[in-house]
C-alpha cells in the first residue's frame, strides 16, 4: 500500500540474497509484491506458487501485477528488441577513465591541515618517505556484495610514484624524509568494512596507531591518510599529526587522484557524509543499555536523532561534524536574503546568499543549507539538512547560491496520524559550511 499506493511506485521489488528464507510461506511474498527471489526461488518454486494459487492464497491479479512490473523495465532497458538498434555500449574508455578520476577527486575529505603543510611543494620537496599498510594495496575486490573486479587500479603509492617521477624521491624512512606519509585505515577482511561480520571497535588496527605515533617523533611534518569506508576514532593521535586526509575506497583512479590533491594540482573540496564520532559510546546506537550491548530484541530508542541530529540535539562533541571539509582557500559567507518572511502551505521562499573565494586558489564550496523548527509540538531535531550546492570560484570571484524551501520541507512524519506534517510557525534558516560551521541565520514563519 506504501509503496504501490502512496508513493506510486512502477518498478518491481527483488529480494535481498536468501531473505525469503526467513519468509513463512509462497503467499506473503506474492501478497507484498515481492517479484523477484534472489539468488535462486525457494518460496517461488513453480510447485509451490501453483498450490497457493490453486487455493486461493493470492489472486492472479496480484500475481500478474508483480510479474508485470518486472516485464516493464525489460521492455524499457530494450531486452525485447533487436539487439542491432541497440546501443554497443562500452567500457574502460578514456571517457569512464576521466570520469573516475573526478569522482575520486571530489570525494576525498581533507579533515585537518595544521600550519598549512598542504599543498606540497613539488620543487622543494626532495624525498617523500611513504608507509602504511594502505599505501600499495588494491581495494575493489573483495567485502561482500559490493565488491568489483576493476580493469585497472592505481594505488596511492603507484599514484605517487607517476607525480613525483624525476622530481621527488620516494623512501621508506620518515626520519630522513622532508614529509612522512602513512596510508592508514581498514580493508574488507571479515571485521573491518565487509558484509557477514560486526565490528569489534572503530579503532584503527594498534600496529597502525604505533606506526602513527612512532612516524610523528621522527618526522613533525607527517600526513595520515585514511582509506575506508566507515569512521575511525583517532584517540591518541589525532592531535599529533599535521594532516589527516580522508579518502574512502577512492576506486580505480584514486591513486592519481590522491597525488593531484597532495602536490595541490586539485584543491580538495568533498565533505563527510557521515559524522565521526570521538568514541563508539557518543554513537546514537549506544543511546541506551537496551540498545547496546542489548539482547535478543532490538531497540531503537535514538529514534529520529540519528547521524548530526544526534549529536547536535545532544550536544555531543563529535571528531569530525557531518559536513565538514577543509580547502587550500577560505571562503565568505554574506547577504543573505529571502523573497517572503512568511508563507502558506501553496507558497515556495526562495533564499538567496552570496559567497566569495577569499583565498589565492581556485576552489569549491558545499554551501549547505539547514532548518530549525522552533516550536513543535513532538520532539524534533536542533537542526535538519534541507539543501547543498557546489559552487566553483576562482580566487576573489563571488556568486549567489539560491535555495527553494517549501511545505514538504517544513513537514514531520506524524506518526499518530500516519501523514506528513507541516506545523504553523517560526523556522529558523541556517546556511553552514558543515553541520557545526554556522555561517549564516535568518528566519521565516509558517502560516499553515
Amino acid at each position: 500500500e506504501t509503496l504501490m499506493d502512496e508513493w506510486g511506485f512502477r518498478g518491481f521489488v527483488v529480494s535481498d540474497w536468501w531473505a525469503t528464507i526467513t519468509s513463512t510461506n509462497t503467499e506473503n511474498c506474492v501478497n507484498a509484491g515481492l517479484t523477484l527471489e534472489m539468488p535462486w526461488v525457494i518460496k517461488y518454486r513453480k510447485g509451490r506458487l501453483k498450490k497457493a494459487l490453486k487455493e486461493g492464497k493470492f489472486t492472479e491479479e496480484t500475481l500478474n501485477d508483480n510479474v508485470k512490473r518486472l516485464l516493464r523495465v525489460m521492455f524499457l532497458v530494450g531486452l525485447f528488441d533487436d539487439e542491432s538498434t541497440l546501443p554497443s555500449g562500452s567500457r574502460n574508455t578514456p571517457e569512464h577513465q576521466a570520469v573516475a578520476h573526478q569522482i575520486a577527486e571530489e570525494g576525498i575529505v581533507l579533515l585537518k591541515n595544521n600550519k598549512n603543510l598542504l599543498p606540497l611543494d613539488i620543487e622543494k620537496i626532495e624525498k617523500l618517505a611513504v608507509l602504511g599498510p594502505n599505501a600499495n594495496k588494491k581495494h575493489a575486490f573483495g567485502g561482500g556484495s559490493s565488491m568489483i573486479r576493476s580493469y585497472y587500479e592505481i594505488t596511492p603509492k603507484k599514484g605517487l610514484k607517476k607525480k613525483c617521477n624525476g622530481k621527488v624521491e620516494i623512501i621508506s624512512s620518515a626520519s630522513e624524509a622532508d614529509v612522512a606519509i602513512i596510508f592508514a585505515g581498514l580493508k574488507h577482511g571479515f571485521g573491518k568494512d565487509s558484509e557477514g561480520k560486526d565490528k569489534k571497535t572503530l579503532d584503527l588496527p594498534k600496529k597502525q596507531i604505533a606506526l602513527i605515533n612512532k612516524t610523528v617523533q621522527e618526522n613533525e611534518n607527517t600526513i595520515v591518510i585514511l582509506i575506508n569506508g566507515s569512521p575511525v576514532t583517532m584517540d591518541g593521535w589525532v592531535e599529533k599529526v599535521s594532516v589527516i586526509i580522508e579518502a574512502w575506497y577512492a576506486g580505480c583512479d584514486g591513486g592519481t587522484a590522491l597525488a593531484d590533491i597532495l602536490f595541490g594540482d586539485v584543491n580538495p573540496s568533498g565533505k563527510l557524509p557521515l559524522t565521526f564520532p570521538k568514541k563508539l559510546s557518543d554513537s546514537p546506537a549506544h543511546k541506551s543499555p537496551r540498545t547496546f550491548p542489548g539482547d535478543e530484541k532490538v531497540y531503537y530508542d535514538e529514534g529520529i536523532f540519528v547521524g548530526y541530529r544526534h549529536f547536535d540535539t545532544n550536544g555531543i562533541e563529535p571528531l569530525f561534524p557531518f559536513g565538514h571539509g577543509l580547502s587550500y582557500t577560505t571562503f565568505e559567507y554574506e547577504n543573505l536574503k529571502t523573497n517572503k518572511q512568511q508563507i502558506s502551505a501553496e507558497d515556495k521562499v526562495i533564499i538567496t546568499l552570496d559567497i566569495k573565494n577569499t583565498g589565492e586558489r581556485a576552489g569549491a564550496e558545499i554551501v549547505q543549507l539547514y532548518i530549525q523548527d522552533v516550536e513543535a509540538s513532538v520532539e524534533r531535531p536542533l537542526k535538519e539538512l534541507k539543501g547543498f550546492k557546489k559552487v566553483q570560484l576562482e580566487p576573489g570571484e563571488k556568486k549567489t547560491v539560491e535555495f527553494e524551501l517549501e511545505k514538504r520541507d517544513l513537514s514531520f512524519y506524524d506518526e499518530q496520524n500516519g501523514i506528513w506534517n507541516a506545523e504553523k510557525g517560526l523556522f529558523k534558516i541556517l546556511i553552514g559550511s558543515s553541520s557545526q560551521d554556522i555561517r549564516l541565520q535568518g528566519e521565516m514563519e509558517y502560516l499553515g
